[in-house]
Order: C-alpha cells, then sequence, then structure tokens
C-alpha cells in the first residue's frame, strides 16, 4: 500500500486507525469464540478471520445512520462498525436470552439488529439478495435517500436469488451496492469448479450495472470501491456488483475440517497476505502505528472481549415458552 493514500480518500488519520481497531476487535472475538468453541462452551462458530478488511472497509464507506446493510454470516467487520457491539456478539454465540439477533433462537451468524438497520439473515445462503433489493425499492417509493449494501460468499453466486436480485435491480436502477466476498471456497468447493466466468464480476454486465474487481485485503481499496458506488446509487444510476478477493484462514465452520480439501501450502500463503497484518504496516509506513499504539488498541479491544465473555457466559438462557415467541400471532 502506498503511503497516505487514505488522505487521498479523504479519511484522516484517526479514521484509519478506527478502521485498523474495528478489524482487530473483530478477529479478537471470532479468535475467542474458536477457544469457547473448542471448550465445549458454545456451540458453533462461522469465522470471519481473513475478511476483516473488506467488511469494515466496506461499512466505512456507508452511511451509519441512514444506509441498511444486508450482511452474510461471516460478516462480523460489518456489523461491529453498524453499532453491534462485542457483548451482543457473544450474547448471540452463548445462545443467551439477551441476544439482540433473535432471543438465542438462531444460531451465531445470523445477524439482525433493527435499531441499527442490520437486516436479518436465513440460514439458506443469498435469501438477503433479494431482500435488500426490496427494501432498496421500498426507499425509492418513500423518497429515500438511502442505499443498501448486502454481502455473500463467490457461491452464493450461483443461487438464483441473486440472478434474480441483480436482474430486478438493473432494471429498476435501484440503490443497491451488492459485495461478494470471494475466499474462493464455497465450502469445500473451490472457485474453478463454481465459476464458467473468470471473475464474479463479468456477470455484471448482464444485468446492465458496472462491476469491479478489487483486492480484499486492502480496507482503502474496498472503502474507494463502495463509496463510488453508494455515491452511484444516490444519485440514481443504479446498482454495482463489487468483488472483493479475500482469503479464508480458517475451516467454513468449527463443524469442518478444511484440511480435506485445502493443502497446507495453500493456508500458508494466505496467512502471508493476512489483512491486519498488511493494513498494520500500512499505518507504520505512514507513522500511525508503533509497538505503543499497537499495544494500546489491543489492550482496549481485549477489555471489551473479556467483558463480554465473562458477561454472556454469565446470562441466563431464554425459556423453553420462548421458542415459540414471534412465530405466531399474540392476542
Amino acid at each position: 500500500m502506498e503511503k497516505n493514500r487514505h488522505a487521498e480518500l479523504g479519511l484522516s488519520d484517526e479514521q484509519v486507525l478506527n478502521m485498523y481497531e474495528t478489524m482487530l476487535l473483530a478477529r479478537r472475538i471470532d479468535e475467542r469464540m474458536w477457544l469457547l468453541n473448542r471448550s465445549g462452551k458454545i456451540p458453533f462458530v462461522v469465522s470471519c478471520q481473513g475478511q476483516e478488511a473488506a467488511q469494515v472497509g466496506a461499512a466505512f464507506a456507508l452511511n451509519r445512520e441512514e444506509d441498511y446493510v444486508l450482511p452474510y454470516y461471516r460478516d462480523l467487520g460489518v456489523v461491529l462498525e453498524f453499532g453491534m457491539t462485542a457483548k451482543d456478539l457473544m450474547l448471540s454465540g452463548f445462545g443467551k436470552a439477551e441476544d439482540p439477533n433473535s432471543g438465542g433462537r438462531q444460531m451465531p451468524g445470523h445477524f439482525g439488529q433493527k435499531s441499527n438497520r442490520i437486516v436479518t439473515g436465513s440460514s439458506p445462503v443469498t435469501t438477503q439478495v433479494p431482500h435488500a433489493v426490496g427494501i432498496a425499492l421500498a426507499a425509492r417509493m418513500e423518497r429515500k435517500n438511502l442505499v443498501t449494501f448486502v454481502t455473500f460468499g463467490e457461491g452464493s453466486s450461483n443461487q438464483g436469488d441473486f440472478h434474480e436480485g441483480l436482474n430486478f435491480a438493473g432494471v429498476h436502477k435501484l440503490p443497491v451496492i451488492f459485495m461478494c466476498e470471494n475466499n474462493h471456497y464455497a465450502i469445500s468447493v473451490p472457485l474453478e469448479k463454481q465459476l464458467a466466468c473468470e471473475k464474479v464480476s463479468d456477470r455484471a454486465i448482464g444485468y446492465g450495472m458496472p462491476g469491479i474487481t478489487v483486492d480484499g485485503n486492502d480496507p482503502l481499496e474496498v472503502y474507494k470501491a463502495v463509496k463510488e458506488a453508494a455515491d452511484r446509487g444516490r444519485r440514481g444510476e443504479g446498482p454495482s456488483l463489487i468483488e472483493a478477493i479475500t482469503h479464508r484462514l480458517t475451516a467454513h465452520s468449527s463443524d469442518d475440517n478444511d484440511r480435506f480439501y485445502r493443502p497446507s501450502e495453500e493456508l500458508d500463503k494466505m496467512k502471508t497476505e493476512d489483512p491486519l497484518v498488511l493494513f498494520a504496516t500500512y499505518l507504520q509506513k505512514n507513522n500511525l502505528l508503533d509497538a505503543n499504539i499497537e499495544k494500546e488498541i489491543n489492550d482496549r479491544v481485549m477489555i471489551k472481549v473479556n467483558e463480554a465473555t465473562e458477561y454472556a457466559e454469565k446470562a441466563p438462557y431464554p425459556e423453553p415458552e420462548d421458542t415459540l415467541k414471534f412465530v405466531y400471532a399474540a392476542e
């Protein structure tokens, strides 16, 4: 990364340090959840590790007071930037009654928080794409100058919901930003067995919108692409498709063993392109981060993670009868 790129994008030194801190917070929460899972305290983890730069860079480019986000299950960085806390996420991991996503009724990764315009997703992948299009259509009808931002993996770009959503948004020129976090694996299926075209972004032309592929390990490059797409949407110029090339540094989930389908050499190479390390190096070259500041940030992050873990572990579970809440109409 070249020096002072953030200034050219209109980002202050404080903003890029905040960007780094949110990336680090997402990583530390994720790492803690893996430890809790392996110790038998939480049932399931689907990881964001390796994709934090794409998530946080994108969220920084949006209006966090007006825009709507429809994240997919890895998007810790997006939801943290839009107002979720470490405590919220830990309550979800433990499945406690105070879980803001579902009251402890859904598995982790099903983010949803009305107060912060985070729209809940479902376990079947890609269902969030047409939802994002519908919200953008409603905003158009209500004359609201907002955009919707929806994320998904490259495997989702092969689902019907992806194609229907992009087609409808393209025809009606709706203010939707579609961002594919391409980590090269649909669970265990490698990219070359998923796509006949070279890039996911190649599919944009068929739906009358611009498509761009960016380095998902660089939060500044993702910020720039999403900011331009948001500006297009607000000007009434329609949707955009962004493909952020990322790495999944863990198995698909805590129930997966990626050693069966990923060679160790591949994972070793990915670790040399860790977005946290790359962005820290950029900040160091710009004299914004040194060992002392890095320690201060990590200490601050770990206080949040430790407090969230302690609180969530002690919080009560939902009552059995809460299972029926919001399923049937209440009299």
